[in-house]
């Protein structure tokens, strides 16, 4: 769905929508569907605690990643917030020493590195990478954006042992859409709505529906089966998935570069999943 996005969305903003009007959408469109849902699916009582915890949970996981992600994206070229963005799973990684105390298998490091330098090498051959002190600013956002939901996606792994996933969502975009209306109230009331298109209405829908609401939703639901840095890790296809849909769609070709660096990714994470026997030694 993340992938898909780069093609169906690239055009909206600033063309239709500005990228906090956007933002706005995403996360109270999101939150109305996390209600509904909640309509037909067992939620449980929340303790007030845990409602606290949720509470800031949101700033990290549903409002700074989402607000700072497209504040950093309109200072800085899209091949650097893509580079900055694939840091997140060494990130994830190194939260998980500290917080979690997760042990890392020799499986999992060696995975993470392959499908991480398989990555790299697909976004470096898109060229134009460019850091210098005129993309510092999105640069930093970007890298901001990655570690809070590096954050995010550690410390909620406790609450989604606890709550279901209706539960959760439910009440974390609650509170960001209270946290975002004061942010980009103002630039949702001056859209043009009368000037948007049949494929623009599409591209907001699918933001809103897809890359937010199914996203979520399957992240956070991953995230009470997997650990947090094989989760991560699936940040990797991202670019690959987004090059095979840019090639179906005729805006890009398949290169020996796309094929070999897909292929490390794939046994990368394929790396990640694999169960490593642990002997008495150990």
């Amino acid at each position: 769905m993340y992938a898909l996005n780069y093609s169906i969305a690239k055009d909206l903003m600033p063309t239709y929508i500005s990228p906090l009007a956007l933002v706005l959408l995403r996360i109270v469109g999101a939150c109305i569907l996390f209600w509904i849902l909640s309509i037909f699916y067992r939620t449980q009582k929340v303790e007030k605690k845990d409602l606290i915890r949720m509470a800031w949970l949101a700033c990290f996981g549903v409002v700074i990643n989402q607000v700072f992600f497209i504040w950093g994206l309109s200072l800085t070229q899209p091949i650097n917030s893509a580079i900055i963005m694939i840091s997140n799973p060494v990130i994830v990684f190194v939260f998980t020493l500290i917080v979690l105390k997760e042990r890392i298998t020799a499986f999992k490091f060696a995975g993470l590195t392959l499908a991480l330098t398989g990555a790299v090498i697909l976004l470096l051959f898109k060229g134009n990478l460019q850091f210098g002190s005129e993309t510092m600013a999105g640069d930093l956002l970007t890298l901001i954006n990655s570690t809070s939901w590096a954050i995010f996606v550690v410390m909620v792994k406790p609450i989604m042992m606890k709550y279901n996933t209706a539960t959760a969502m439910r009440w974390m975009f609650l509170f960001g859409s209270i946290y975002i209306l004061p942010i980009g109230l103002k630039d949702t009331l001056a859209t043009n709505w009368q000037a948007f298109t049949g494929d623009a209405v599409f591209a907001v829908c699918f933001v809103v529906i897809a890359t937010t609401f199914f996203a979520y939703l399957l992240n956070i639901y991953g995230l009470q089966h997997l650990s947090p840095n094989t989760v991560s890790a699936y940040i990797y296809l991202q670019p690959f998935l987004a090059s095979i849909f840019a090639i179906i769609m005729g805006k890009d070709q398949l290169t020996l570069t796309k094929l070999f660096s897909g292929g490390m990714i794939i046994m990368g994470l394929f790396l990640i999943n694999t169960k490593q026997k642990i002997t008495a030694n150990d």
